[in-house]
C-alpha cells in the first residue's frame, strides 16, 4: 500500500508541474499580448500631429532698377540739420513663387521702401526700438503689396544687414 501511496503522489507531482507551466505559459502570453495590444494602439492610432515640415528660408535682395542693394535716404532732423541714412534690405521667404514675385514687382516694393525711410526721424532712428519698429513697418508694407499681387503676405519679415546713420 505505501508502494501505492508513492507511485500516487509521483503521478500527481508532474501532472500539477505540467499545469503549472500551463498556467505561467498562458500567463505571460496573455500579458505579452495586453501590452503588445497597447503599444501597437499607441504607435499606430495615438499619434499627435507632427509638425509641418519648414522649407529653407530664401532671401532676396531688395534692389533699385539699378542693381544697388541699398537705400539711401535723407532724414531731417530736429533744428533743421540734414542727416543721411543707408539701409541694405533683404526680404526673408520660404516659397520661391513668393522669391520671384518679389523680383517682379522690386520697383514698386522699393519705391514704397523708400517713401517709408525718408519719412523718418533721426531721434528715433537712433533708438533700438525704433530700428525694430521700422523694420515691423517695412515688413508690413512689404506684406501689403504681396497680398495685392500674389494674393498672401508672402514674406516673414524684412531683414536690415546693414544700417548706417550720419
Amino acid at each position: 500500500m505505501a508502494d501505492e501511496n508513492e507511485q500516487e503522489e509521483g503521478a500527481a507531482a508532474p501532472k500539477s508541474k505540467k499545469k503549472l507551466f500551463i498556467i505561467l505559459g498562458a500567463a505571460i502570453l496573455l500579458v505579452v499580448l495586453i501590452g503588445g495590444g497597447a503599444g501597437a494602439y499607441f504607435f499606430l492610432f495615438d499619434k499627435e500631429p507632427a509638425e509641418p515640415v519648414r522649407q529653407e528660408a530664401i532671401y532676396t535682395k531688395v534692389r533699385t532698377l539699378e542693381g544697388r542693394p541699398s537705400f539711401v535716404a535723407s532724414l531731417q532732423a530736429e533744428g533743421g540739420s540734414r542727416h543721411f541714412m543707408q539701409i541694405y534690405v533683404e526680404a526673408k521667404s520660404r516659397d520661391q513663387k513668393v522669391a520671384d514675385a518679389l523680383d517682379a514687382h522690386m520697383p514698386l516694393i522699393v519705391a514704397r521702401l523708400n517713401a517709408l525711410f525718408t519719412t523718418q526721424s533721426v531721434q528715433r532712428l537712433r533708438t533700438v526700438e525704433g530700428k525694430r519698429a521700422l523694420k515691423s513697418e517695412g515688413t508690413e508694407l512689404v506684406q501689403q503689396i504681396m497680398m495685392e499681387k500674389i494674393g498672401e503676405p508672402g514674406i516673414e519679415t524684412l531683414l536690415f544687414t546693414d544700417f548706417v546713420m550720419q
